[in-house]
Protein backbone atom coordinates (compact mmCIF):
# COMPACT_ATOMS: atom_id res chain seq x y z
CA UNK A 1 0.00 0.00 0.00
CA UNK A 2 3.08 2.26 0.23
CA UNK A 3 4.93 3.90 -2.26
CA UNK A 4 8.81 5.22 -2.04
CA UNK A 5 9.91 9.16 -3.40
CA UNK A 6 11.46 7.32 -6.66
CA UNK A 7 7.88 5.60 -7.32
CA UNK A 8 5.67 8.36 -6.55
CA UNK A 9 7.93 10.86 -8.80
CA UNK A 10 8.11 8.60 -11.95
CA UNK A 11 4.64 7.95 -12.22
CA UNK A 12 3.26 11.67 -11.54
CA UNK A 13 6.63 12.26 -13.87
CA UNK A 14 8.21 14.64 -11.57
CA UNK A 15 11.50 15.10 -9.82
CA UNK A 16 11.85 13.73 -6.46
CA UNK A 17 12.57 17.46 -5.26
CA UNK A 18 8.84 17.90 -5.64
CA UNK A 19 7.62 15.26 -4.09
CA UNK A 20 9.59 16.05 -0.87
CA UNK A 21 8.16 19.78 -1.49
CA UNK A 22 4.39 18.32 -1.24
CA UNK A 23 5.56 16.41 1.69
CA UNK A 24 7.95 19.25 3.70
CA UNK A 25 5.57 22.36 2.38
CA UNK A 26 1.74 21.14 0.83
CA UNK A 27 0.50 18.79 3.23
CA UNK A 28 0.99 15.38 1.33
CA UNK A 29 1.29 12.84 4.61
CA UNK A 30 4.35 10.14 4.78
CA UNK A 31 5.73 8.64 7.17
CA UNK A 32 9.77 7.89 7.45
CA UNK A 33 10.89 4.45 7.44
CA UNK A 34 15.00 3.81 7.87
CA UNK A 35 14.95 7.63 7.10
CA UNK A 36 13.17 7.42 3.89
CA UNK A 37 9.79 8.34 2.86
CA UNK A 38 6.77 6.32 2.46
CA UNK A 39 3.54 7.26 1.32
CA UNK A 40 0.53 5.67 1.57
CA UNK A 41 -1.84 5.26 -1.25
CA UNK A 42 -4.94 5.85 0.10
CA UNK A 43 -3.48 9.17 1.31
CA UNK A 44 -2.20 10.00 -2.17
CA UNK A 45 -5.53 9.86 -3.28
CA UNK A 46 -7.30 11.94 -0.86
CA UNK A 47 -4.54 14.70 -1.26
CA UNK A 48 -4.20 14.82 -5.21
CA UNK A 49 -7.91 15.24 -5.56
CA UNK A 50 -8.41 17.65 -2.70
CA UNK A 51 -5.36 19.69 -4.07
CA UNK A 52 -6.69 19.00 -8.06
CA UNK A 53 -3.14 17.43 -8.71
CA UNK A 54 -3.51 14.71 -11.32
CA UNK A 55 -2.48 11.50 -10.84
CA UNK A 56 -2.41 8.66 -12.82
CA UNK A 57 -4.79 5.77 -12.02
CA UNK A 58 -2.07 2.46 -12.76
CA UNK A 59 -0.30 4.12 -9.13
CA UNK A 60 -3.31 2.61 -7.13
CA UNK A 61 -3.04 -0.80 -8.11
CA UNK A 62 -2.18 -2.42 -5.15
CA UNK A 63 -2.65 -6.23 -5.98
CA UNK A 64 -4.49 -8.82 -8.10
CA UNK A 65 -8.05 -8.17 -5.95
CA UNK A 66 -8.55 -5.12 -7.47
CA UNK A 67 -11.12 -5.48 -9.98
CA UNK A 68 -8.70 -3.65 -12.82
CA UNK A 69 -11.49 -4.24 -15.65
CA UNK A 70 -13.62 -2.40 -13.90
CA UNK A 71 -14.81 1.23 -15.57
CA UNK A 72 -16.46 4.49 -14.06
CA UNK A 73 -19.57 3.95 -17.01
CA UNK A 74 -20.04 0.94 -16.14
CA UNK A 75 -20.06 1.11 -12.16
CA UNK A 76 -22.31 4.83 -13.36
CA UNK A 77 -24.84 2.39 -14.91
CA UNK A 78 -25.12 0.53 -12.37
CA UNK A 79 -25.14 3.14 -9.49
CA UNK A 80 -27.58 5.69 -11.69
CA UNK A 81 -27.86 9.67 -12.42
CA UNK A 82 -29.76 11.37 -10.39
CA UNK A 83 -31.23 14.74 -10.79
CA UNK A 84 -32.86 18.00 -8.23
CA UNK A 85 -31.47 16.43 -5.22
CA UNK A 86 -32.98 18.90 -1.99
CA UNK A 87 -30.96 20.23 0.74
CA UNK A 88 -29.61 23.15 2.44
CA UNK A 89 -26.59 21.84 4.01
CA UNK A 90 -23.99 18.87 3.31
CA UNK A 91 -25.89 16.93 5.84
CA UNK A 92 -28.84 17.25 3.92
CA UNK A 93 -28.08 16.33 0.95
CA UNK A 94 -25.72 13.70 1.86
CA UNK A 95 -28.79 11.93 3.51
CA UNK A 96 -30.70 12.30 0.47
CA UNK A 97 -27.59 10.89 -1.96
CA UNK A 98 -27.71 7.78 1.03
CA UNK A 99 -31.18 7.22 0.33
CA UNK A 100 -30.46 6.37 -3.42
CA UNK A 101 -27.65 4.19 -2.92
CA UNK A 102 -28.03 0.50 -3.56
CA UNK A 103 -26.94 -0.41 0.06
CA UNK A 104 -25.91 -4.15 1.16
CA UNK A 105 -28.13 -5.57 3.57
CA UNK A 106 -27.68 -5.37 7.04
CA UNK A 107 -25.50 -2.04 6.06
CA UNK A 108 -27.30 1.02 8.49
CA UNK A 109 -28.48 3.80 6.52
CA UNK A 110 -27.56 6.62 9.26
CA UNK A 111 -24.61 4.98 10.20
CA UNK A 112 -22.91 5.25 6.55
CA UNK A 113 -24.44 8.92 6.45
CA UNK A 114 -22.61 9.74 9.84
CA UNK A 115 -19.68 8.04 8.90
CA UNK A 116 -19.40 10.57 5.40
CA UNK A 117 -19.95 13.41 7.80
CA UNK A 118 -16.99 12.24 10.04
CA UNK A 119 -14.76 11.92 7.08
CA UNK A 120 -16.12 15.43 5.89
CA UNK A 121 -15.15 16.95 9.43
CA UNK A 122 -10.96 15.46 9.06
CA UNK A 123 -11.26 17.37 5.66
CA UNK A 124 -13.54 18.75 2.44
CA UNK A 125 -13.87 15.86 -0.44
CA UNK A 126 -14.75 18.66 -2.82
CA UNK A 127 -13.01 18.21 -5.67
CA UNK A 128 -12.80 21.61 -7.08
CA UNK A 129 -15.63 23.42 -9.54
CA UNK A 130 -18.39 22.36 -7.81
CA UNK A 131 -17.87 18.68 -7.45
CA UNK A 132 -17.13 16.23 -4.58
CA UNK A 133 -16.71 12.86 -3.95
CA UNK A 134 -18.05 12.37 -0.35
CA UNK A 135 -16.39 9.13 0.44
CA UNK A 136 -15.14 6.89 3.23
CA UNK A 137 -11.36 5.81 3.64
CA UNK A 138 -12.87 2.08 3.63
CA UNK A 139 -15.51 1.46 0.95
CA UNK A 140 -18.86 1.39 1.08
CA UNK A 141 -18.72 -2.78 0.57
CA UNK A 142 -21.36 -4.16 -1.50
CA UNK A 143 -22.41 -7.95 -2.10
CA UNK A 144 -22.64 -8.85 -5.39
CA UNK A 145 -19.03 -8.49 -6.17
CA UNK A 146 -19.53 -5.34 -8.73
CA UNK A 147 -18.87 -1.52 -8.31
CA UNK A 148 -21.51 1.02 -8.49
CA UNK A 149 -21.31 5.09 -8.69
CA UNK A 150 -24.27 7.06 -8.14
CA UNK A 151 -24.25 10.51 -9.59
CA UNK A 152 -26.08 13.10 -7.92
CA UNK A 153 -27.06 16.64 -9.18
CA UNK A 154 -28.24 19.11 -6.17
CA UNK A 155 -31.09 21.83 -6.05
CA UNK A 156 -28.89 24.10 -4.51
CA UNK A 157 -26.10 24.95 -4.32
CA UNK A 158 -23.65 23.92 -1.14
CA UNK A 159 -20.77 24.87 1.06
CA UNK A 160 -18.23 21.71 1.14
CA UNK A 161 -15.59 24.02 2.32
CA UNK A 162 -14.09 23.65 -0.94
CA UNK A 163 -10.18 24.65 -1.59
CA UNK A 164 -11.52 26.87 -4.22
CA UNK A 165 -14.26 28.14 -2.03
CA UNK A 166 -16.63 27.28 -4.62
CA UNK A 167 -19.87 25.61 -3.69
CA UNK A 168 -20.78 22.30 -4.48
CA UNK A 169 -23.71 20.76 -6.88
CA UNK A 170 -22.88 17.46 -7.93
CA UNK A 171 -22.12 14.51 -5.83
CA UNK A 172 -20.39 11.31 -6.76
CA UNK A 173 -20.45 8.80 -4.31
CA UNK A 174 -19.04 4.73 -4.77
CA UNK A 175 -20.80 1.42 -3.63
CA UNK A 176 -17.35 -1.32 -4.60
CA UNK A 177 -16.97 -5.13 -3.33
CA UNK A 178 -13.43 -4.49 -1.77
CA UNK A 179 -10.93 -1.85 -0.95
CA UNK A 180 -8.67 -2.02 -3.72
CA UNK A 181 -11.17 -1.83 -6.09
CA UNK A 182 -12.57 1.15 -4.28
CA UNK A 183 -9.36 2.92 -4.38
CA UNK A 184 -8.80 1.69 -7.96
CA UNK A 185 -12.22 3.19 -8.91
CA UNK A 186 -11.99 6.08 -7.15
CA UNK A 187 -8.28 7.15 -9.13
CA UNK A 188 -9.91 6.41 -12.31
CA UNK A 189 -13.41 9.15 -11.40
CA UNK A 190 -10.11 11.63 -10.26
CA UNK A 191 -8.38 11.64 -13.25
CA UNK A 192 -11.73 12.12 -15.46
CA UNK A 193 -12.70 14.64 -13.55
CA UNK A 194 -9.08 16.77 -14.60
CA UNK A 195 -10.70 16.92 -17.81
CA UNK A 196 -12.36 19.80 -18.47
CA UNK A 197 -14.95 19.25 -21.14
CA UNK A 198 -16.40 16.63 -18.72
CA UNK A 199 -16.64 19.34 -16.29
CA UNK A 200 -18.48 21.49 -17.95
CA UNK A 201 -20.81 19.00 -19.19
CA UNK A 202 -21.31 17.69 -15.68
CA UNK A 203 -22.07 21.57 -15.00
CA UNK A 204 -24.80 21.64 -17.96
CA UNK A 205 -26.09 18.01 -17.86
CA UNK A 206 -28.09 16.38 -20.82
CA UNK A 207 -29.50 13.34 -20.71
CA UNK A 208 -27.80 10.42 -19.05
CA UNK A 209 -26.84 8.62 -22.50
CA UNK A 210 -25.00 11.58 -23.20
CA UNK A 211 -23.29 11.66 -19.70
CA UNK A 212 -22.67 7.85 -20.18
CA UNK A 213 -21.15 8.42 -23.72
CA UNK A 214 -18.97 11.21 -22.87
CA UNK A 215 -17.61 8.87 -20.04
CA UNK A 216 -16.81 6.33 -22.10
CA UNK A 217 -15.01 8.16 -24.76
CA UNK A 218 -13.14 9.51 -22.11
CA UNK A 219 -12.38 6.12 -20.59
CA UNK A 220 -11.21 4.73 -24.25
CA UNK A 221 -9.21 7.95 -24.75
CA UNK A 222 -7.43 9.08 -21.42
CA UNK A 223 -7.10 6.10 -19.16
CA UNK A 224 -4.64 3.57 -19.87
CA UNK A 225 -6.28 0.37 -18.89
Amino acid sequence: MFLKVADLAVAADVDEKTVLHWIKHEGLPAHKQDDRYRINRVDLLEWATNKGITIPPDIFDVGAVADKSSTVSSALRRGGIHYSLPGDTPEAVLREVVSRLALPPGLDPEFLLQTLLAREALGSTAFGNGIAIPHVRNPIVGQSGESAISLCFLNNPIDFDAVDGQPVTILFTLVTPNVTTHLHLLAKLAFLLHDHAFQELLHHPGNVEEIMATIGRLEETTIRR
